[in-house]
């Protein structure tokens, strides 16, 4: 068994390759050109990191550098890192089949249209569920002990858009879903669920929900969006509208973590999938069951695959690779084949979600790491 790859982190912003200067080069120019105000960059190669840099600013209104340790919203990258791990660890558990219906597992659903849709199609968006509902806008109207039944309830009743297993459309809602599931079957809250079964016993300490009930103490978050409707910057609160009216722990969205710690989970299950550690937090068979994209599937279970044209990450990732974004400028990319984890961690909604230009940036940063990387 080789050795941690979570413990791979000697390099430093100076030890910088040589061969990764153009990398940092276009992170520097992404900044100055407002693409985002900060970000943090972190790539591997063979469970070697090559690079691990902070950049630009991580709150603008107090002039608060971004650095290596600062704590992003990771948006949806709550899908592929919390909620599918748990689903994942349900399964292996013996509690879970991917092929359980939401009628067997969920009794209020057997009688909607609903009930046929399985656990997998919940995983790979083609459950025929809508992609995105503004919940939110009904659920801050309803004192917060009465949220999740109201919100249940609107899952209930949302109609199909197609039949299941007929179309792929990427949905919040089938893991709005996916969270029921996982708190009913493990009789526990969805991130005390994950912390307790996936990240704790990895050593992730920098990777969580933030109960907004709760108070996290003073850590270094970056800050997303100057939100209208909240009258707020947020800064160490979920920037998703539906996630934030929960009380900030959805299966959909409301994760935090730092780019160590996505680069810890994201190791292992690399490493796991090639045979080199073994954990018996996830088997081998059962990570490649999930990142293994079926023929013909547009995704893998939980995780983006790469587009057939115009993909974020570029144009020389495998087909062999999984990865996904977050709406808050987070994002993944591993190639199972290369052995190559890119991760890219930004507050590009800071201050406005208008800021769209790391759509055209993505592509072209992962084709630059692969060709210095090589």
């Amino acid at each position: 068994m080789d050795a941690d790859p979570r413990t791979s982190h000697k390099i430093s912003d100076a030890d910088m390759t040589a061969a990764m200067k153009p990398v940092d080069v276009l992170m520097n120019q992404a900044v100055a050109d407002r693409v985002f105000p900060g970000g943090v960059l972190h790539v591997s190669k063979k469970l070697s990191v090559r690079m691990f840099k902070s950049y630009g600013l991580a709150d603008m209104s107090i002039g608060q550098k971004m650095t290596r340790s600062t704590v992003f919203d990771l948006a949806s990258l709550t899908k592929p890192l919390a909620t599918t791990p748990a689903v994942m660890n349900l399964i292996q558990a013996g509690k879970l089949e991917l092929d359980d219906t939401l009628g067997r597992i969920l009794p209020p659903f057997g009688k909607t249209d609903k009930a046929l849709i399985t656990i997998r199609q919940l995983l790979a968006h083609d459950s025929g569920l809508p992609d995105y509902r503004p919940y939110f806008e009904t659920l801050r109207t309803v004192s917060p002990e009465k949220r999740q039944e109201k919100l249940r309830r609107f899952l209930l009743q949302e109609p199909l858009l197609h039949p299941p297993g007929q179309q792929t459309l990427y949905s919040d809602l089938g893991f709005m879903i996916l969270q029921w599931v996982v708190e009913s079957v493990a009789r526990q809250r969805l991130d005390r669920f994950v912390t307790e079964k996936i990240f704790t016993p990895l050593g992730l300490k920098n990777i969580y929900f933030i109960d907004l009930a709760a108070d996290r103490g003073k850590t270094e978050y970056a800050a997303t969006e100057s939100c209208p409707w909240r009258g707020m910057l947020l800064k160490g609160a979920v920037h998703d509208d539906n996630a934030f009216v929960m009380g900030g722990i959805a299966g959909h969205a409301g994760l935090f973590g730092t780019a160590r710690d996505v680069y810890g989970l994201l190791a292992t299950f690399q490493s796991v999938y090639q045979g080199r550690q073994k954990t018996p937090i996830f088997r081998p068979a059962m990570v490649r069951t999930f990142l293994n994209r079926p023929p013909g599937a547009e995704r893998a279970l939980g995780f983006d695959a790469p587009a057939a044209t115009g993909a974020s990450c570029g144009r020389f990732f495998s087909k062999k690779s999984v990865g996904h974004l977050g709406f808050t400028g987070t994002s993944f990319w591993m190639d199972l084949e290369r052995s190559v984890i890119i991760i890219l961690l930004t507050n590009r909604v800071h201050p406005s979600r208008d800021n769209i230009r790391i759509r055209e940036f993505r592509p072209v940063l992962h084709d630059t790491v692969m060709k210095c990387i090589g």
